[in-house]
């Protein structure tokens, strides 16, 4: 069974959001997962700020291209570029929600909005998405410096895009991987042939296996590396359906959701990707510090489930040798 397949088979029971990326602007996107407290892009900031900074140090300084991978409507862009943090957009898009604001005209205060914040570092940010109304909006109001549109699962890059791609320093994800495999990563991979491989962080849901990713990248170069010691928190489930696909996942992973699934919450890992030599000089671990999210107030949580569940014995390693 290849990595798609797999992912597809966990994805049955995970809630269907296609719908609120393929609109007009972002208030469906906040307003459907804000009500489960999604988070990760709040989590993701400061661990982004610190890679970006180190990124920029290990090139000597000058400004880096950032690859925003599965960016939706730019939010983790925002976050990058701007000093603004993911409460200020969602109380944003909250208050224009219940307005009756057309369309056009969300998208021209925005415009106004993120041009009146100064860049906070000298980034680039490419957004791709398989979202073209998304990708638009994002670039249309001046998130992103450049947007591109591809289905990397099932289609090859455009020249044209290619040649935007060859530029990045640092792939960033925060949710992408499960919905895209390793083939995503390998046709990136073939942008970079002639060059430095850019060092590529996810945030992955536990119930998807990293391997078939990890080894793609090791042969760019790249050692994978995972943080230890923490996970981070996604979002609330959305019911008990899809806690208990969850679990099963899970289960079938060797992995245990005690205190972190079982608590009704969507729990992430950090896997980060450099040549080995900068891996083995600063190891993720003593690179960044970070926080979980597992100290806010989600809300009300769905039940642990009462079909049994397989019982656990030993983690596998999440990353091959």
């Amino acid at each position: 069974m290849s990595a798609t397949e797999d992912f597809s088979s966990i994805n049955r029971s995970k809630a269907d959001f296609s719908a609120i990326y393929v609109q007009p602007d972002p208030r469906a996107y906040f307003r459907t997962l804000g009500a489960l407290g999604y988070v990760i892009p709040h989590l993701a900031r400061p661990v982004f700020d610190q890679l970006i900074e180190a990124r920029q140090r290990a090139k000597g300084g000058g400004p880096i291209t950032v690859l925003d991978l599965g960016c939706s409507y730019g939010v983790n862009a925002a976050l990058m570029k701007y000093a603004i943090n993911y409460d200020h957009l969602a109380e944003r898009y909250d208050t224009l929600t219940y307005q009756p604001s057309a369309p056009e005209e969300v998208l021209r205060l925005d415009r106004h909005y993120f041009a009146s914040w100064p860049k906070k570092r000298d980034i680039r940010v490419i957004g791709l998405d398989i979202s073209r109304e998304a990708v638009r909006y994002a670039e249309d109001c001046g998130i992103l410096d450049v947007g591109i549109v591809a289905d990397l699962e099932n289609e090859d890059i455009s020249p044209l895009a290619a040649q935007e791609l060859s530029k990045v320093d640092l792939i960033v994800s925060t949710g992408c991987v499960g919905y895209v495999s390793n083939r995503t990563f390998e046709r990136l991979a073939a942008c970079t042939a002639h060059g430095e491989a850019p060092w590529v962080a996810s945030f992955v849901l536990r119930m998807f296996d990293y391997g078939d990713i990890a080894q793609t990248l090791k042969r760019q170069g790249l050692v994978t590396q995972k943080f230890e010691g923490a996970t981070f928190v996604q979002r609330r489930f959305r019911d008990e359906e899809e806690m208990r696909g969850t679990l099963d996942a899970l289960s079938g992973r060797n992995l245990s959701p005690a205190g972190k699934e079982a608590e009704g919450l969507f729990h992430a890992e950090l896997f980060f990707s450099r040549p080995k030599a900068e891996s083995e000089a600063m190891p993720i671990n003593r690179l960044i510090s970070v926080a979980s999210g597992a100290n806010r107030n989600y809300g009300r949580r769905p039940r642990v489930p009462t079909r049994p569940v397989k019982t656990v014995r030993q983690a596998r390693p999440a990353i091959p040798a």
